[in-house]
């Protein structure tokens, strides 16, 4: 049983001005379809929920569950339609991922202990501890951002711990940091942890710092409340961590949340093990529990939380999250571990109190399998390490090897269309190509490049301050020309890329720069590439394709001579500029549309050497998405070229980069889309996972073959 259903159940305010009128949507996907089916005829179902007789019963949390479970299913046709659900589910021995969504107008409701809902139509069984059904509070949130995922070997989680000094004065107990440690390391089992545990080492500021460093897990745990005082915004909730002496700093969870989205890699999977972190359920005050952290944490773009809904007890949590952790390290699937955490549990006074917010359709968010698949992986790591060997091995570069030291192009388009308030959909926020193209049109054309110069400067200083000089962390870069600023870019590349190669034996640079390959071919406007081969003591050059007027002079402005490409003396060619010469970099929609004109008109542009090693080698594509702008011009520029024939004799691969949580919902299907995409051209075989899991496994494919 491995193919999942959803089903979303919608609410909404009533809309007649009775406070205890709710609507209710549903909308179901079946599993391996991307098509919805509104239930109840595409109409709203109308219940009620009265919050006064709820709280009656907060002291039985059966008779809670049942009253609630009545309360949503009061209709006739929502009791229906979740039958045919889950006879649909059932007969195709499927699981259901039934996600709650409650609408900001029905922000009353966020109060209510969903986690006891049971089946109406086996009242006895909880749908929250059940395997078939995975139940979830589903939020959406405004960060566009993809949910990028790692492999399982990559996983890191840091814990912090809270226990400053005076927490007396507030009538809290000591924290039992030795205690909630080892809880902590029992609990993530095999995931490797860091901590902030030592007096003074749980404060704000430090652990912002260290999530910088790539933590796909916080473990929070300390003393929270729920702010009820005069003057404090309803509900808000406050975590008693510790400021540098180690006394108490009471941090807002706004605070916390503003800090987290500066983080250009945000933890997937945060766990707030901290008294009412999630809102305090015995509350009928909706905003207040809104407000509080667990959710605004998910709202805000974290993929998934857990908080607790109340002031749960410690023998509760260190029954639940073991078991929670070793399911996740099992398969990856936050839900479905969540439901066999809480069977463990559900005979405690407490166990309802695990909350799970989440963003994620999919429900994953650890990892996913890399390589090929099974029944190619010999044929094609023999063929591509021969071909390597023999210098017959061409790799085509993209933008993808840079984002250890800039981030994606992505979250440079996110800043640009954040910053410039791009007008268009939400969805093309993450597009490079298509918001470089609005500054164009909106700011001049020469304005991304500009842009795009200062944009880099100040990123990979923020990114890796502790491998820069210090006199980089102070200079001001909005006020220096362009010729300046590229120079500085260029050597802080340079040192930030040594230090970083210096430490990583798989910086996809250092090993690509110790192949004996004759030409590099890349979309990578860096001269990292360049730098890799002299530090291997090469005598590399680097060549512009003349793609529009002013490469086209520069080409052909440069000496002449008999240079032919070699091991020894390799050919970088950039296809789409040099951040050397920003003028000539490809960038905005009409200038991969102008490439694209060029290069299909007149096949000479394109230097003989390189179209040669188009069709007579394997090509190695590495760092690109298949749906971006670079690849998607590349690509249509070499099923342009002749020799298609000779293409076949080889073997090519390609590593799709950073798969994200859309391409993990059918990891299949993906790769069978990207084999037949690629067919167009070449026989390509798809390596699932980023650059950085093609190198590991091909030094260990390397060292093994005979």
């Amino acid at each position: 049983m491995n193919e999942y259903a959803d089903l979303e159940i919608k609410l909404l305010a009533g809309g007649n001005g009775d406070a205890a009128a709710y609507k209710v949507e549903m909308r179901f996907t079946q599993a391996n379809s991307d098509a919805d089916i509104h239930l109840l005829n595409g109409e709203a179902a109308a219940t009620q929920f009265d919050l006064t007789a709820l709280r009656t019963l907060l002291l039985n949390d059966d008779g809670y569950g049942r009253r609630l479970t009545a309360s949503l299913f009061a209709d006739p046709e929502v009791r229906t339609a979740f039958g045919m659900v889950r006879s649909s589910v059932q007969a195709h021995n499927q699981r259901l991922r039934l996600r709650l969504l409650i609408a900001p107008d029905a922000a009353a409701l966020h109060t209510l202990r969903w986690e006891t809902l049971r089946d109406p139509l086996n009242p006895d069984q909880l749908l929250a501890t059940h395997d078939t059904f995975l139940l979830s509070r589903y939020l959406i949130s405004h960060d566009w951002r993809p949910v990028k995922l790692r492999t399982h070997d990559e996983l890191r989680a840091l814990v912090v711990i809270a226990n400053p000094d005076g927490l007396e004065t507030y009538a809290l107990a000591p924290v039992d940091t030795a205690g909630e440690l080892e809880r902590a390391r029992q609990a993530l089992g095999p995931i490797p942890v860091d901590t902030l545990v030592a007096p003074g080492q749980a404060n704000l500021g430090q652990i912002i710092a260290t999530l910088r460093q790539g933590y796909d897990i916080l473990y929070l745990a300390c003393h929270g409340r729920a702010k009820k005082a005069q003057g404090e915004e309803a509900g808000d909730t406050q975590l008693w961590l510790e400021n540098e002496e180690g006394k108490i700093d009471r941090v807002d969870g706004q605070q916390l949340v503003q800090r987290l989205n500066e983080l250009a890699e945000r933890p997937r999977l945060i766990v707030l093990a901290s008294c009412q972190s999630g809102g305090e359920s015995r509350t009928a005050d909706a905003d207040g529990v809104l407000s509080a952290l667990g959710p605004r944490l998910a709202q805000a773009g974290i993929p998934a939380v857990i908080a607790m809904q109340g002031s749960i007890s410690m023998e509760t949590v260190a029954r639940f999250m073991p078991i929670f952790f070793q399911e996740l390290v099992q398969h990856g699937e936050i839900d479905r571990a969540m439901a066999a955490a809480r069977s463990q549990v559900q005979n405690r006074p407490d166990w309802w109190m695990p909350v799970l917010y989440m963003r994620l359709k999919s429900g994953k968010i650890g990892w996913y399998h890399t390589g090929f698949s099974a029944a190619d992986q010999l044929r094609v790591w023999q063929g591509m390490i021969q071909s390597i060997r023999d210098e017959s091995c061409t790799p085509i570069l993209g933008s993808g090897l840079l984002e250890t030291l800039f981030g994606s192009p992505d979250e440079v388009a996110r800043r640009w269309a954040e910053q410039h308030h791009f007008p268009l959909s939400p969805t093309k926020k993450n597009d490079l190509t298509q918001v470089s193209q609005f500054l164009a049109i909106d700011q001049g054309a020469n304005f991304p490049r500009s842009s795009l110069v200062q944009y880099l400067c100040e990123e990979i200083r923020g990114r890796n301050a502790a491998d820069l000089a210090p006199e980089w962390l102070t200079m001001n870069f909005q006020e220096m020309s362009r010729s300046r600023l590229l120079k500085a870019l260029n050597s802080m590349i340079l040192e930030a890329w040594q230090k970083l190669a210096a430490r990583d034996d798989t910086e996809p640079y250092r090993v690509l720069a110790n192949m004996p390959l004759p030409i590099y071919i890349t979309t990578d406007p860096s001269d990292l590439l360049y730098n890799a081969l002299v530090a291997a003591g090469k005598e590399p050059r680097q060549e512009l394709c003349p793609w529009n007027d002013y490469t086209e002079d520069l080409v052909t402005s440069a000496p002449a001579d008999r240079y032919e490409p070699s091991e020894d003396e390799p050919l970088i060619y950039h296809l789409f500029g040099r951040l050397h010469e920003p003028d000539s970099l490809v960038l905005t929609e009409d200038d991969y549309f102008d490439y694209l004109i060029g290069v299909t008109r007149n096949k000479d542009l394109i230097r003989r050497a390189v179209r040669s090693r188009l069709t007579r080698s394997s090509l190695l594509f590495l760092g690109f998405r298949f749906e971006d702008w670079a690849f998607r011009a590349f690509f249509r520029t070499l099923i342009n070229q002749e020799g298609g024939d000779l293409r076949k004799r080889y073997v090519h691969v390609a590593a799709q980069v950073a798969p994200d949580e859309t391409l993990v919902l059918n990891q299949e299907g993906a790769k069978a889309y990207l084999k037949n995409y690629f067919a167009k051209g070449a026989s390509v075989d798809v390596f699932w996972g980023t650059t950085r899991d093609f190198i590991r496994a091909y030094q260990q494919q390397k060292g093994g073959a005979k």
